[in-house]
């Protein structure tokens, strides 16, 4: 056993645990912002006179910017820290979430949750940044798990709580709610925080060599230094191409959970308000529980069997089984049936999510913040197009079922991609390494 290894064995500080705290507590409230407006869409709907195509006008608006900006975003982070980025970033959405409740438009509406989605962008593959500098590599998906629980929890957490909200205040004060928590984080995390582990004063000598031990970087780099991003190999990158062509389907299904499901089970399969919020709510706390398990399941076979096995094989049945579902739903009767079986598809592709984003750290390693924002860009770019998707083809055709198995064909697509990718491949190497 190495020196550094049995030195984590032995104990020492765990600072790094509460760097994960953080990254926890931001995808609660990151999913919390998110969401809301997917719960207030029948109200803002009635307010301000839209209609269906308007409304996935305005979820998409959001989806482009955040797409737009976060390769910039995420490089920024690797040249000045995530402890600057992070902050500026949650401080931006925090105050068009306020702001999303004075919108009095369609237009206006439009511009601000663009401008929330520029502000956001950034803020995984920047926790990423730091998970690279705070967590060795055997212990990155499992970290992976528990922030994705996060994101999680706060999708399941918003639907419930932002309608309960609604009812008593109204959208316009629960947006201004929501978006007075990210202030609080952003302080918090800015006081706390520290880009390098060596820098924080918690950190002992046991913890240094234990994050350290397969060459995790240190830090964000000193000010005489020059961050050279590999853009030639890294463009040229087949790798970089299937991870992203992978995270386009997965964004593509994820986003209909954040914008359409609850109009789809109240308006579409009849549910109450309440049932309606709770069925929302489920697919979320469902995800959480498979974010942890393949957080941990990723880990464990890549240790065992290596990555190609923990991260690619993981990762293209945890897809194919969330087409299979999708499918499945379109064919069941019963209202309950269909909403638990969209429940269990977005849980079946989240057992890869873990993966999916330690995999970027794989391949990317000291250049985690452009690689995880080239893989969410896309991602969100899928998110971009889902919503737009299913508002034109209930419109148009009145169909819910053609909007599902085509996110069940890009799910299938997206688990043949992950077979095309080779997680021992870093951007910063030659070859391969194994």
């Amino acid at each position: 056993m190495s020196a550094a290894r049995a030195a984590g064995r032995r104990g020492g500080s765990r600072v790094r645990y509460r760097v994960l705290a953080f990254a926890f507590a931001l995808a609660v409230v990151t999913y919390l912002d998110r969401i809301c407006i997917s719960a207030a869409a029948p109200f803002i709907m009635a307010d301000l006179k839209l209609t269906m195509l308007q409304m996935s006008v305005v979820f998409s608006a959001f989806t482009l910017a955040y797409s737009l900006f976060e390769v910039p975003a995420g490089w920024r982070g690797d040249v000045v820290g995530a402890r600057r980025v992070l902050t500026r970033i949650v401080v931006w959405w925090s105050a068009f979430t306020m702001l999303t409740g004075a919108a009095w438009s369609f237009l206006s509406l439009v511009a601000i949750r663009f401008l929330f989605g520029a502000g956001e962008a950034g803020a995984f593959p920047n926790i990423q940044h730091s998970f690279s500098r705070w967590f060795p590599s055997r212990e990155r998906g499992r970290a992976n798990g528990a922030l994705f629980l996060g994101s999680r929890l706060g999708g399941a957490l918003a639907p419930a709580l932002a309608l309960l909200l609604i009812l008593r205040w109204g959208w316009r004060i629960t947006f201004v709610v929501f978006g007075a928590l990210g202030v609080v984080w952003a302080l918090a995390w800015h006081a706390w925080y520290r880009d390098r582990p060596t820098e924080h004063p918690d950190v002992d000598a046991a913890e240094r060599a234990w994050i350290a031990q397969d060459g995790a970087t240190s830090g964000v780099p000193a000010p005489a230094e020059r961050v050279d991003v590999p853009w030639r190999r890294l463009l040229t990158s087949r790798n970089l191409y299937a991870i992203c062509g992978m995270y386009f389907a997965f964004g593509y299904g994820l986003y209909f959970y954040f914008t359409w499901l609850p109009t789809y089970l109240i308006r579409v399969l009849g549910f109450s308000a309440l049932a309606g919020g709770f069925f929302a709510g489920l697919p979320f706390v469902l995800a959480g529980g498979a974010d942890l398990a393949g957080g941990w399941l990723t880990d464990r076979l890549s240790l065992a069997h290596g990555l190609r096995v923990g991260r690619c094989y993981l990762g293209c049945a945890a897809f194919g089984v969330c087409a299979v579902l999708l499918v499945g739903s379109t064919q069941a009767r019963s209202p309950i049936a269909k909403a638990v079986l969209l429940a269990l598809a977005l849980a079946g592709a989240d057992l890869a999510l873990g993966a999916c984003w330690a995999v970027c750290l794989d391949t990317g390693d000291r250049y985690a913040g452009v690689v995880t924002g080239f893989m969410n860009t896309f991602g969100n770019l899928g998110g971009f197009v889902g919503p737009l998707v299913v508002g034109y083809a209930v419109e148009r055709w009145g169909s819910w079922n053609l909007p599902f198995g085509i996110t069940a064909a890009l799910y299938a697509g997206g688990a043949l991609l992950w077979l095309a990718i080779d997680p021992n491949r870093r951007l910063d190497t030659k070859r391969s390494i194994t």
